[in-house]
This record gives C-alpha cells, sequence and structure tokens, in this order.
C-alpha cells in the first residue's frame, strides 16, 4: 500500500462483487480544507479543518446527486461482533464500503488507536458476517507508526453509561404532552463539552447522531436526528413504551421468518446456495413461537394471499409485507385516527398522521403496500422494462448494431428480476418501518366497524376519533358464461407465472390490458386482444391512441374490437408430469362488425375489464357510511355520510390511479387532525399509460371541451419534427396543447411518445401554478431534448400574437434601422 497512508485521515477499502479492489487511501494534506470524491466504486473521502476526523455518520449528512453510485450509501449499526465503534456501510442492503479510522487526536473517545492489519482484519471478519457471498476486503501492506498504542478504545456501553450517569432523565412536557424518562438534546451536548468527552459543539452533535445510529437513544418521536436543541431524547433502556406490534421470535429470541419453515426444494436457489436457507430447528416453541406452523400451511397462506412462487424474493417481500407469525399490540386508549387498509392510501395517511405525533392504528387483512407495489405499479413496470429492452435487442440494425444469432427471453429470469425489485422496494412499506420508525401501531387481520367510533380487528376493538377507509380496489370480472369455470388470470395473480404461455388471451383494452399484452408479445407469446368497445384505449385521445395501437399491431397483437363475448370454455386441463404446463382455453366471441361466431384457443387467459371498490366485510352500515357503484360516497373534503369518517383512494373514486391516490391522503390529513379545509376538486390528476409509446395526459380532453361547449385553440408539435426524438429513431407521437380561446390559459394536454410520462410533469406544473403556455416558451429547455416540443408549441401560441397590424409595425421599424 501507498506510503501515503501514513498523512491520511481515513482508510477507505471497498469492493465490488466478482474483482478485488485494494485499500484506496486519500492522500491529501493533513489539517487542509478539502471535499471530494475518491477511489471507485463508491469510495468516499471527506476531511475537514484542524484534522478532525468525520466519523462514519458524517457522511450521511453529505448531500450527494440522485441517482448515483455515493448516493446508495447509508449508515448501518456497528457490526455485532465487536463493541468497537468501526462502522460498516451498506449498498442497497449489502456491505459494500469500510471505514476505519487511524490513530489521529480526534475529539471523539480520546484517541482511537491506528488501524493495524489486525484490526483490519477483525473489520473485515465482521463485514463477512452480513449476507453470504460478499467479495474478500484487502488488508494494507503494513500498519503505521503509533502514537498512542498504550490507550484503549472507549467502547459502546462506557459512553452510554457517561452520558447517562451526567444528563438528568426526568419526564419532560411540549404542548401539552409528557414524555417520559427523556433528557435534552442541548444538555447532552454541553456535558459531552464540559466532560472533555468532546472539544466543541459540532463534535458533540457528531458523536450524538453516531450513538443514535447505534440504537443507544433515540428521539422521542422519532422525528429528527440528533441536534444542539431543546429536542427530547430517550435511551433505550429507558424505553418503557408498548409494543406496536412486532414480529414472533423463537426461543433463541430471533425473529421468525417465512425462510424458517420452508424446505430448502422450495427456494429457487442454487445447489451453492441451498446449504445457507436450510431450515433451523423451530421445534419446542410455545404459543407466541413457531411449533405450530408447517410448511403446507405456509404455502396454503401465500397461495390465499396470492404471492408464488414462495422463493428467496417473495420470502423477503412477505417477511416485510405479511410476516409469517405477527404479534399484534394490544389497544390501549382512544385513537386519534384508525386507517383500514394499508396500500398507497392507507400507508401515505398513517405515516402523515404519526408525522405530527398522532396516536395512528394501521389496519390491513393482506398485504402491505396494497397493489402498487405487489400487484400493480412496481411490479408491472418491472416486466414492462425487460419486454422493452427484448424490442430493442430484437431490431438493433436500425442503430447500425448488428447482434449475432437468435435473441430469445429467459422467462423465468424475467419474473425473477421482478421479484427481486418488488422486494428490495418492499422495505419501504414494511411493517418494522412503520412500527419502529413512525410508531404506528400495525394490525394484520379483517377490520370490521361496530359503530361510528369503534372497529373491531382479529378479536380487539379499536376505539378511534376518526377514521379513514383506505381499502382500495381490486380486478372487475365481467359475467361471461363459463369464466368462472376456468383459471384465469388478473391483475392480482399474473405476475405469478414463472413460464410463458405460447398463447396469451388479453380481455379488456384499457391501460392494464394494453400494457401486458404488447410487454407478452414482446417476450414471445402470441397474443390476441378481446375488448366490447371498438375502441382501444377507450379514454384517451382518440389521435395517441391510434399511434399505440399501430405499434402494438405492427409487433404481432391480435386485435379483435367490437365483439360480444359469449362463452369461455376450458378445453384441457395442464399436465405438468407431461411437460403441458397451461391448461387450453376457448373464448368464444360475435364479430358484431362482420356478424360472425368465432373463436380462439389460449393457453392463458388475463381478465382486465376494469376495477371495483373493495367494500365487502367492512361493516360500513354499523358505522353510518352509504356505498353506491364508485365505492364509498364522498364529499369534496372527502369525508364520507359519516362526519368523522373519511375515504381515500380507489374505494372511493372512479379515478383508479396510483399517482392521485398520495395526493388525496395529503388532502384528507389536514382535515382529520387540524381540521383544515382542502378540496379534493383542487386537485389536478395526471394520468399515464405504459405502452410503447406511452399515453399521457392531463386537464380536459377535446371531448370534454366540445360536450360543455368551451371554446378552445389547439397547439401541437409532432415528435418527427424534434432533433432528439429524430435521432434516438423515436418519431412516433406528438404534444398537443388544449388553451381558453385567444389566451394561453392552458386546460388540458396530452402528449404521446416514449418519453410522455416524464414530459407530462411539466405541463401539470404549468396548469397548477397559472402558467400560460406562452410563458413556457420562455423557458431554456436543454438542447437537445424530446421537452423542447413543449417549447415549441408555446412558440406556436406566441406566433398567434403577431397580427397583420403588429407585423406591419415591425416591418416599417426594422426599414427604418436599415
Amino acid at each position: 500500500m501507498s506510503s501515503a497512508w501514513g498523512a491520511c485521515e481515513t482508510l477507505v477499502l471497498a469492493y465490488s462483487p466478482g474483482r478485488r479492489i485494494e485499500g484506496v487511501p486519500w492522500a491529501g494534506k493533513r489539517g487542509g480544507a478539502y471535499e471530494g470524491y475518491e477511489g471507485c466504486e463508491g469510495c468516499l473521502v471527506r476531511q475537514k479543518r484542524r484534522g478532525r476526523v468525520i466519523p462514519p455518520h458524517g457522511f450521511s449528512q453529505l448531500t450527494i446527486p440522485f441517482p448515483s453510485i455515493l448516493s446508495i450509501l447509508t449508515p448501518t449499526a456497528t457490526s455485532a461482533s465487536t463493541s468497537k465503534l468501526t462502522s460498516t456501510w451498506r449498498s442497497q442492503g449489502k456491505p459494500r464500503v469500510l471505514l476505519i479510522t487511524p490513530c489521529v487526536e480526534t475529539p471523539f473517545f480520546g484517541t482511537w488507536k491506528r488501524s493495524s492489519a489486525r484490526t483490519v482484519a477483525s473489520a473485515s471478519a465482521s463485514l463477512q458476517q452480513g449476507p453470504r457471498n460478499r467479495a474478500t476486503m484487502s488488508q494494507p501492506e503494513k500498519a503505521p507508526s503509533t502514537r498512542a498504542l498504550d490507550r484503549e478504545e472507549m467502547d459502546l456501553a462506557e459512553i452510554t453509561e457517561k452520558l447517562r450517569s451526567g444528563l438528568e432523565i426526568k419526564d419532560r412536557t411540549y404542548l401539552l404532552k409528557t414524555y417520559k424518562s427523556c433528557f435534552v438534546g442541548s444538555e447532552a451536548v454541553a456535558f459531552m463539552i464540559k466532560s472533555g468527552m468532546v472539544s466543541s459543539e459540532e463534535d458533540g452533535v457528531h458523536l450524538g447522531n453516531l450513538l443514535m445510529q447505534q440504537k443507544v437513544f433515540h428521539h422521542v418521536v422519532k422525528d429528527h436526528t440528533f441536534k444542539n436543541a431543546y429536542l427530547f431524547y430517550r435511551f433505550a433502556q429507558d424505553e418503557t413504551e408498548r409494543s406496536h406490534g412486532k414480529v414472533a421470535v423463537d426461543q433463541q429470541g430471533e425473529a421468525l421468518s417465512w425462510l424458517h419453515f420452508l424446505k430448502p426444494k422450495a427456494l429457487w436457489v442454487d445447489e451453492a446456495e441451498a446449504a445457507a436457507y436450510q431450515p433451523k430447528d423451530r421445534s419446542g416453541g410455545s404459543a407466541e413461537k413457531a411449533s405450530d406452523l408447517k410448511d403446507s400451511d405456509l404455502q396454503k397462506a401465500a397461495e390465499e394471499i396470492e404471492v408464488s412462487p414462495l422463493d428467496k424474493y417473495n420470502v423477503e417481500l412477505l417477511d416485510n409485507v405479511h410476516p409469517v407469525k405477527w404479534i399484534n399490540p394490544k389497544p390501549a386508549g382512544r385513537y386519534n385516527l384508525v386507517v383500514i387498509g394499508a396500500g398507497a392510501g392507507g400507508l401515505v395517511t398513517a405515516a402523515g398522521a404519526a408525522g405530527v405525533s398522532a396516536k395512528v392504528a394501521l389496519v390491513e387483512m393482506n398485504l402491505l403496500g396494497g397493489d402498487c407495489l405487489n400487484v400493480g405499479c412496481v411490479p408491472s413496470k418491472a416486466l414492462i422494462k425487460s419486454a422493452k429492452v427484448a424490442a430493442t435487442v430484437r431490431n438493433p440494425t436500425a442503430y447500425g448494431v448488428d447482434v449475432k444469432g437468435e435473441v430469445s427471453v429467459d422467462f423465468p429470469k424475467v419474473m425473477e428480476r421482478l421479484r427481486r425489485l418488488r422486494a428490495e422496494i418492499s422495505v419501504n412499506d414494511s411493517a418494522k418501518r412503520f412500527t419502529e420508525d413512525l410508531g404506528v401501531d400495525v394490525y394484520f387481520g379483517r377490520g370490521e366497524f361496530k359503530s361510528p367510533t369503534t372497529l373491531e380487528v382479529a378479536g380487539e376493538v379499536l376505539h378511534f376519533s376518526k377514521a379513514v377507509i383506505a381499502t382500495g380496489a381490486t380486478a372487475a370480472v365481467p359475467d361471461i358464461p363459463g369464466l368462472d369455470k376456468v383459471p384465469y388470470l388478473t391483475n392480482s395473480t399474473v405476475f405469478n407465472l414463472t413460464r410463458l404461455p405460447a398463447r396469451l388471451g388479453v380481455i379488456g383494452a384499457g391501460p392494464i390490458g394494453s400494457e401486458l399484452a404488447q410487454a407478452f408479445q414482446r417476450f414471445g407469446s402470441k397474443v390476441v386482444l378481446l375488448n366490447r368497445s371498438k375502441n382501444f384505449l377507450g379514454k384517451e385521445d382518440r389521435d395517441a391512441a391510434d399511434i399505440v395501437q399501430d405499434q402494438i399491431t405492427k409487433e404481432g397483437v391480435d386485435f379483435r374490437l367490437g365483439i360480444n363475448l359469449k362463452s369461455v370454455e376450458l378445453v384441457s386441463e395442464a399436465d405438468p408430469d407431461n411437460g403441458k404446463f397451461f391448461p387450453e382455453i376457448k373464448v368464444t366471441f360475435l364479430d358484431m362488425g362482420r356478424e360472425t361466431l368465432e373463436e380462439v384457443v389460449v393457453d392463458a387467459l388475463l381478465v382486465a375489464t376494469g376495477r371495483k371498490p373493495n367494500v365487502a366485510g367492512l361493516g360500513l352500515d354499523k358505522a353510518g357510511v352509504k356505498v353506491d357503484k364508485n365505492g364509498v360516497v364522498v364529499d369534496d373534503n372527502l369525508r364520507t355520510t359519516q362526519k368523522n369518517i373519511f375515504a381515500v383512494g380507489d374505494v372511493c373514486t372512479v379515478h383508479f390511479t396510483t399517482s392521485i391516490t398520495p395526493q388525496m391522503d395529503k388532502s384528507a390529513c389536514p382535515l382529520l387532525l387540524l381540521f383544515l379545509m382542502e378540496k379534493f376538486s383542487n386537485l389536478l390528476v395526471p394520468w399515464v399509460t405504459y405502452t410503447e409509446p406511452e399515453v399521457a395526459h392531463v386537464g380536459l380532453y377535446e371531448e370534454d371541451l366540445k360536450e360543455a361547449k368551451t371554446p378552445y385553440d389547439v397547439y401541437m408539435r409532432q415528435f418527427k419534427d424534434v432533433d432528439r426524438a429524430i435521432v434516438d429513431g423515436e418519431t412516433e407521437g406528438f404534444v398537443k396543447f388544449y388553451t381558453k380561446k385567444s389566451t394561453d390559459q392552458i386546460i388540458g394536454a396530452t402528449i404521446v411518445g416514449t418519453r410522455a410520462g416524464d414530459l407530462i410533469s411539466e405541463v401539470t406544473l404549468a396548469i397548477q401554478s397559472g402558467i400560460g403556455l406562452g410563458r413556457i416558451a420562455t423557458v431554456i429547455h436543454p438542447y437537445p431534448t424530446c421537452a423542447e416540443a413543449i417549447r415549441q408549441c408555446g412558440d406556436a401560441y406566441n406566433r398567434t400574437r403577431l397580427t397583420p397590424i403588429v407585423k406591419a409595425v415591425f416591418r416599417k421599424l426594422m426599414g427604418a434601422q436599415r
């Protein structure tokens, strides 16, 4: 290793899977003022004035561009194998960087020992205790000389005890609420300086944040990092709060996982990993343990919540959003808010209310994260991305690229990638995050109203001041003779597939049907799309829908529009033992244009005919809440017919889209907790259908304007005239604006193109902020980008302001200047 190590403030050891990287120290001058990035694969070194070391937690305070390699670094707790303050870092849940501080005179814990080869080896070994298959960390060739070898590091227990002995820990009151056994942040910093633990307020804050990361103490409502301010913090050993709900543990105190009760053969792992997945012996557990759980029980439970196969990624997903054995909290007093349903709407509502110190209960009978995480936005977009890559690779010659051989799709790998990404994202919606980080009481079970102020779940009665119904919607299945007798797919089950059907039938030509029809056609299925209406994407601008339909038709999807479905019949069942993994299903329909009776035979049938609200079994009549065909009846403030009960999301509106739900929740929360009025009608909702090309819309459609007899102007720019679209070879589509007649006030817009979903946000912001089309033309858009099409529509409007009289005046002025 370079001799520059002797002058370094911090040694950074890094690695990436599959290759060995040597320790990369920064050879800057000690005591200088410099911030910078060094090394590779996310190595980050920062030095401050006067030779101070930035401790590991200091990196989390940097503003780093996102997304980037550096932005994924997040601090984790000290390795369990040592009490010394050596910090590991994790990248996307996996250890990536190890920070070891050499001996310099730091304001922390006296003087830390210089990192010798033994220290590095020990820290590396502790890192190896994390997930499997970690790359080997390199060690420095030689440890530097030391000035303080006789001084030992101060461990966490000693630091904690010293703080506790010097701080005043007592009950404290703020805004009429009393917090038990806590201390004040500013008093803690003052004690650290007075006792010689640190030399400045800044260093005291650094130390406090490091201790918080080690879970020595936390902010009383987990709303702040450690600050030199009048904020209340509580030591972990003084924590007397009741549980917000927790995962059951085994006799060794280890949290139970779905993995513990599954046989290795049930997991899709290679032989090298199989040993690591060997289930542990859980025999002899108590009633709250796991002795009563069997592999077959778990398989059945997983099928009931429609998650399969139970591979390592779905196990991770379920551990996060539906733990194998969850112990509900015991209700204590009245809740400020009870939320029924933990999809996008329920999670945002619960988190928002908990963030302002409300006592919140969250009730879910299925999967936290709801449709968006589990069977909607997340898995569908992962699938669509893989399909897009497949389509691009099949047509490389248009870009001057020659791919030798046949391009094939490994569908099991496609679905494995989907499950892996979904599991990774599920941490944000996990029961652990909502209980431990947000302080929300999480109950698993069916919630049923018993009165306007009580809800029963899993045998417990919750009393509340206000409630939010956020139970979402499920697939609406049409009444077609024989459909209930065949194994059809919906958006809830299609993402469980592990084999590609050779022939796929799709009933429904809306967003879900069109997105999945195109994706499966690109994977190699022969897709036929069946729809009663003659219109594809019936809600969209006709010009936009026609462009998408033409593209999907070119890719091979067989459209059967304007039909009357007569029957569905099971021709033959699947026979996996003989290599027949799908049944044969016959669909008979009347082509109303040709008036002929036709039929198609497919291996899988996807029903994508819309959504219906989940209102059954909630006891809404006992709560005085009315429902109609669109779900729960709400007013413009999202209040139901019971004044203290509200509803958000798909359960109460015809707008079935995840984009709208968080904003509905933000509208509801102020009203729920602070009695502030916010109208749902004030929300401006953009829509995106993620076909290729994409279709995005915001505001009013042209048909709406015609029906209301509203005068309007149209400004349109074709992507075939936009330089970036031309060089990308993606010229199909356009940007279209509708403005109030003779003004630049935008009242609607449609974009169809490869990046439509990204472009629509600029238009949405303009409408929401009252920015006219003419003003958009004055905004500099980077060249070349597809967003120039938006600016060019603004230019088109500004040209209309040059009336014949104005043009004549300009001609005279220009002539006079020549």
